[in-house]
């Protein structure tokens, strides 16, 4: 027997085995890991096939796990379980989905010719502007059809997609972009493009989208239906003529397919002692080149690239600097939060530059992001005023250490010892507003307490304690490998890189270390691709000893809690 037949014959048992339980319960009693394995081996060959260039197998195994019960189930529970923003509603209002009812959503995905119903249109805050992103929020069985299709097109373009391309991607974050750019500057100056695509999601043109996409006719289906459904914002439906509504599951990676190809135009189409270096991440991104006239060519050429997708660069956001030297009254640039600079020094401190004295290159967080930072800092604290100082503690702990850990990785150093100083006399003015009548000698003492063991002093109240940006630790991040993808199977790479990554707290990383890079309830492995959960066995959430935690998936820590509330409830 083939292995496509035995393949087909085995997604039959599981959909009689799966397809048989009726009850409130059977959702659970799915067999979850065997589902997961079978969607990840097709995905796996998908992929394969997609790197050998083999177009009809990619289309042959794609239009397979359409078909298969266990990529149906896998897409309802990823919108319905896995997704955190999953109570959202669409223009149904349905927020979300009993077990009968997601049975029955993963029965109806069957039905690849269904037309889609209009989003709703919700606008969010851009940090740092007055300005509104809009929203296109679809209804839940749309965003069922949108996981599955992304189950099935995500592995081939992962196998196509351009070495330099980090954003909204698996396995890739930020700081690969970073280290990206470090690595084409830290030899030679540069000078560098910074630019950003103007409304990138609004205004992807929908034929230039499905032509490159070259998908399999159900697939190209669903998506021109998404791209072509109206709009519900307010009372008014609307109905675009481009662009791919933010806030759907498949948008992102619509984008990514939308703007594949202009690093393969750009630079590899040059000789390659003229190449620039692109690197991007998602709608933002940076060309670097020695020579200003060829950047400037290069710009152009982009330009019409862009044009060809229905986009263009916005003029305000788009600028030439240097990394080294002044240009145009600038030196170096701010790229996903980073400051990215490289400093004259003498010759016994680095290499020269053409004879002059050499440089060395500085990755700092930028001025704008510590503003954003110190600010939010402030109305956190400000709403605080009248609560305790263990609320305070609570909520500041967690956006400190985020904001940490995501600058761990550069030369922040000096930036965490100021901001604990900036901090300090935030939480100063906190308790003199608590306590007008009190000497400042006697709110310190209330406040702030040496640590015996330490000798250092905390902001404590004894049972919590606010950390410092200054204890965490500064560690080099190390770039992905270009042709590395996880779908490859390669999961010792993966499970190492994983309990590395900057976005990760520390405790999630060591757990993923004493785990093996597997969960403890399911006993998978945890993939980049996963909602990750610190699970406490004891149910206290005060004890962090990491004999009491568990590092699990996030559908395994909403069936543990399910299960722990049963039991206490059951007579």
């Amino acid at each position: 027997m083939g292995p496509v037949k035995w393949k087909i014959e085995g997604e039959k048992r599981l959909h009689l085995r799966a397809g048989a339980l009726k009850h409130t319960e059977d959702w659970r009693r799915l067999p979850w890991s065997e589902i997961e394995r079978n969607v990840f081996r097709l995905q796996q060959r998908i992929y394969q096939a997609a790197s050998r260039g083999d177009v009809k197998r990619v289309h042959n195994l794609q239009r397979l796990l359409l078909s298969s019960y266990c990529a149906r189930l896998l897409a309802v529970r990823r919108v319905t379980q896995d997704n955190r923003g999953k109570r959202t509603p669409g223009v149904d209002g349905v927020a979300s989905l009993t077990a009968p009812e997601r049975l029955a959503l993963a029965q109806d995905l069957r039905h690849l010719n269904k037309d889609p119903s209009p989003v709703r249109r919700t606008y969010i805050d851009k940090p740092g502007t007055t300005e509104k992103r809009p929203l296109g929020i679809p209804i839940m069985s749309d965003r069922a059809y949108q996981a599955l299709v992304k189950l099935a097109l995500e592995p081939e373009w992962e196998a196509k997609f351009e070495p330099n391309s980090y954003g909204f991607r698996p396995g890739r974050c930020a700081h690969d972009a970073i280290e990206a750019i470090f690595n084409f500057i830290r030899l030679k100056p540069k000078y560098v493009l910074d630019a950003d695509i103007e409304k990138c999601f609004d205004k992807i043109s929908h034929v230039a989208l499905l032509e490159k996409l070259q998908a399999i006719q159900p697939i190209t289906k669903l998506i021109r239906g998404w791209l072509k459904a109206g709009i519900m914002d307010g009372d008014q439906v609307l109905y675009p003529e481009s662009g791919a509504p933010q806030g759907s599951v498949i948008s992102p990676l619509l984008a990514n397919v939308a703007l594949h190809g202009l690093e393969e135009a750009i630079v590899y189409s040059k000789p390659k002692r003229k190449r620039p270096a692109l690197i991007r991440y998602a709608d933002d991104l940076v060309i670097l080149h020695h020579d200003l006239d060829s950047l400037a060519q290069t710009r152009q050429e982009t330009e019409d690239w862009l044009a060809q997708m229905g986009l263009r660069l916005k003029p305000s956001k788009t600028h030439i600097t240097h990394t080294l030297t002044s240009h145009q009254g600038k030196v170096g640039f701010d790229f996903l939060g980073f400051n990215i600079r490289q400093y004259p020094v003498t010759k016994h401190h680095t290499r020269t530059y053409r004879g002059k004295p050499g440089f060395k290159t500085l990755i700092q967080p930028s001025k704008k992001a510590i503003k954003r930072h110190l600010y939010k800092l402030k109305r956190i604290i400000r709403h605080y005023r009248g609560s305790a100082q263990a609320a305070l503690i609570g909520k500041l702990n967690p956006i400190i250490r985020g904001w940490a850990n995501y600058y761990k990785t550069c030369a922040a150093k000096e930036c965490f010892n100021r901001l604990d100083k900036e901090l300090f006399w935030k939480l100063a003015k906190w308790g003199r507003f608590r306590h007008p009548r009190k000497w400042w000698k006697w709110v310190y003492r209330r406040y702030w307490k040496r640590h015996q063991q330490k000798g250092t002093i905390e902001f404590t109240d004894n049972d919590y304690t606010l950390i410092n940006y200054a204890h965490t630790k500064i560690e080099r991040h190390t770039k992905v490998m270009v042709h590395k993808s996880p779908f490859d199977g390669d999961w010792t790479y993966w499970t190492t890189r994983l309990g590395k990554d900057p976005t990760k707290p520390k405790q999630v990383c060591v757990l993923m270390k004493i785990q093996q890079g597997r969960c403890t309830h399911c006993g998978l492995r945890l993939c980049a691709m996963d909602v990750l959960e610190v699970h406490h066995r004891d149910g206290n959430h005060h004890n962090h000893h990491y004999l009491n935690l568990a590092l699990i998936h996030g559908h395994c820590h909403d069936f543990v809690h399910r299960s722990q509330v049963l039991m206490t409830t059951a007579p």
